[in-house]
């Protein structure tokens, strides 16, 4: 199997994301009483402040190598990632004039966070800690000594501060939480179309499997029958029609064995590493064989070497079903290329048919969806399936000038374990 793609899970990522605000608030903080310090526009306790400034710094270091850690981060110990906020937050707050602070309404910024990304009991405790901090603040804090006017000056300045800060981390911290419910909401809507089209495949092998079952013996019966005819009727011109209906016979009863490998070897995963050029190459032989009415001119566009893949038995049916489908378009004058880059194989089949009509061409490639007047509209189908399980792609476009345009692309090194 292929090593699953590590998401990180939405609280992990919510702490990283608090961690990131963490320090720019941090900074500005630092900045800020700084700058108050350099110029001594107060008389404050520059230690206590410093300290408590270093304490946050310690938090946010801490958590950036608790984040590089393998264990899970759970909502309780994001709760508490928040509650850390709201302590230093009042720390700071009592030692520069604790209410009558203008930045006491960054408090609304942890309970805003909290009350997006967790359940509401620990959204309840955290604004129950919050206000207990702040009620604390109205009576006890380091009183701010200033003239009126520089404190009214000082007010203006700290609230449309605090504001701008407030808004700009919320702003930030609602945008990414919307990506990330965005980003959820096309991951199960991809995960629901995945299961809808397993639960098809399910019923179309369940289906498959019976018939190959049912058909061996009838085959059985119709080649001896066959043979006998053969012996007994010595008409030139029926014993030719008696050898076309034998080797359809024998094609069915083939056809019927690869199926039965098929099954076998993906359960085994027994699949070998070759050259794309030499899987193409013998996909087209064995296709010939089943379409010698079709013709076809092949182009390798490719430089370089080969990339290397290893198919699984589903795949190489997938490419005989797409050239099928552009065999039945218009067997005549078939174009197959292939070509690769550093990434990816690409082979492009080209027919001479009537093209994808608009009006259709999203319909195409559903179950029991057919623009035929025979199939059963599985083909396309099952073939996307087969290119999707190998991490692969295959889409139809109308030539610009005429026919269709089928892309089958395959990643290098395609193997039949993937998914």
């Amino acid at each position: 199997m292929l090593a699953p793609v590590q998401l990180l899970s939405a609280t992990r990522q919510n702490l990283w994301r608090l961690t990131f605000i963490r320090t720019l608030v941090l900074g500005a903080q630092a900045g800020s009483v700084g700058f108050a310090w350099l110029f001594d526009l107060l008389p404050l306790p520059w230690l206590q402040l410093a300290i408590t400034l270093g304490c946050s710094m310690v938090l946010c270091a801490l958590t950036a190598v608790r984040l590089g850690a393998s264990w899970p981060v759970t909502e309780l110990e994001y709760a508490v990632q928040l509650a850390c906020d709201l302590y230093i937050h009042s720390a700071l707050l009592y030692f520069s004039g604790g209410s009558t602070n203008p930045f006491v309404s960054y408090y609304l910024v942890p309970l805003t966070i909290a009350a997006v990304t967790l359940p509401w009991r620990y959204s309840l405790i955290l604004s129950g800690i919050a206000l207990a901090l702040y009620t604390l603040l109205l009576a006890q804090f380091y009183p701010l000594v200033t003239y009126p006017i520089a404190r009214e000056k000082m007010q203006i300045y700290g609230m449309w501060l605090s504001f701008a800060l407030a808004a700009a981390v919320i702003t930030f911290f609602a945008a990414k939480m919307a990506e990330e419910l965005r980003r959820q909401e096309q991951l199960r809507a991809e995960r629901r179309e995945e299961s809808l089209r397993d639960e098809q495949l399910l019923a179309v092998a369940t289906q498959a499997a019976g018939a190959a079952h049912e058909l061996g013996t009838p085959l059985a019966t119709m080649s001896v029958l066959l043979k006998e005819m053969r012996q007994d009727h010595k008409d030139p011109a029926l014993q030719d029609d008696l050898e076309v209906l034998q080797e359809q016979v024998k094609q069915c009863k083939t056809t019927l064995q690869h199926l039965v490998r098929a099954a076998e070897a993906n359960r085994r995963l027994d699949v070998r590493l070759q050259p794309v050029t030499e899987w193409l190459d013998e996909s087209l032989n064995r296709w010939h064989l089943m379409r010698p009415e079709a013709t076809y001119r092949f182009q390798l566009l490719g430089e370089g070497a080969a990339p290397q893949l290893a198919p699984p038995p589903d795949l190489t049916q997938a490419l005989l079903n797409l050239l099928n489908n552009a065999a039945d378009a218009c067997a005549e004058g078939l174009e197959v290329m292939l070509n690769w880059d550093s990434e990816e194989i690409c082979v492009s089949i080209r027919d001479h048919g009537p093209g994808v009509p608009p009006a259709i061409a999203e319909q195409i490639g559903k179950p029991f969806y057919t623009t035929k007047g025979k199939g059963f509209g599985l083909g396309l189908f099952l073939s996307k399936a087969s290119v999707t399980r190998a991490g692969g792609s295959v889409k139809l476009y109308s030539h610009e000038e005429g026919g269709t345009l089928t892309e089958l692309r395959l990643p290098h090194g395609t193997r039949g374990d993937e998914v």
